[in-house]
């Protein structure tokens, strides 16, 4: 299991400083929010692509994947009725798609709530096919650049569109592309979802449809800093890396950083590693 920081967390250092941070506090690798790494991270050149990935894979870290996908440019939507915004919209998420695939990461996270609510004046089912469209452009485009679009169901203060596992299922069937997935954020989870998370992971990831993980507390801090118990989590997701159904990628995502970014993070990596360990001297207990 190898674990990634969302690297808004250690805003505003430089990406180096970010990239150094993170070596030193023992993750494997980032997960980037593009806004951090330009005003309209689409017009990025290729050169400065590169040299992010190498500042990355220069400290030791790789750039697992992307999420907060739709911050900007600003004003985009994939539920709006002007059929043109969509379009622009769409270019954007196919552009990240292979600002991705570029940075060598494996996956994105559409999370976005405000460019995906239902706007006034629209149906939920007609921003739900709206919606579909534009995650059916973007998941062609992951299929083509080898990487996999993961739509982040979000709890019901953040959105109205898509906010439990089972309804991200049903987009990802609905679409139909095997590059095209939902995924589970441990905060949203926790606050929406009928059961446990690691009952959910249990019952939804062997079937296929998961492909990424988020572990945050409900209470939008970080892991180990809130009410939430990791360690089922951890054991269930480690089982389900061994069977195939989990790629092993854990992203640590708070929101709340108590008491700051760099703090925030260095707590949660000692506790995940900690709880790691306990299950290892647990397995090795009943040996």
């Amino acid at each position: 299991m190898r674990f990634a920081l969302c690297n808004e967390v250690l805003q505003p250092l430089p990406f180096g400083e970010q990239c150094k941070l993170a070596a030193a506090l023992g993750y494997d690798g980032l997960e980037v929010a593009p806004f951090t790494l330009a005003e309209d991270p689409t017009t990025l050149a290729d050169s400065e692509v590169a040299a992010f990935r190498r500042t990355a894979e220069d400290h030791g870290l790789q750039i697992f994947g992307l999420h907060w996908l739709l911050v900007a440019p600003a004003g985009l939507s994939i539920v709006s009725a002007d059929a043109a915004l969509r379009q622009r919209t769409m270019q954007v998420m196919v552009r990240l798609v292979e600002l991705c695939a570029a940075l060598g990461g494996s996956y994105l996270v559409h999370g976005s709530p405000k460019q995906r609510s239902v706007p006034d004046g629209s149906t939920r089912e007609q921003a739900w096919e709206r919606a579909r469209d534009c995650l059916a452009g973007a998941g062609a485009a992951a299929a083509r650049c080898g990487v996999t679009y993961c739509l982040e169901p979000l709890s019901r203060r953040e959105t109205d569109l898509v906010n439990t596992v089972e309804e991200g299922a049903r987009m990802v069937a609905e679409i139909g592309l095997p590059s095209l997935r939902t995924m589970i954020d441990c905060s949203a989870a926790g606050q929406t979802e009928a059961e446990p998370v690691h009952a959910l992971m249990e019952r939804w990831m062997p079937k296929g449809v998961v492909a990424h993980v988020q572990v945050n507390d409900p209470n939008r801090r970080g892991p180990g800093q809130g009410e939430m118990d990791f360690g089922p989590i951890l054991r269930v997701l480690r089982t389900l890396e061994q069977q195939g159904h989990f790629p092993g990628i854990v992203a640590v995502e708070p929101f709340d950083y108590v008491p700051d970014g760099p703090g925030c993070a260095a707590r949660a990596i000692g506790y995940l590693r900690g709880v790691l360990q306990g299950l290892d001297a647990g397995r090795e207990d009943h040996g």
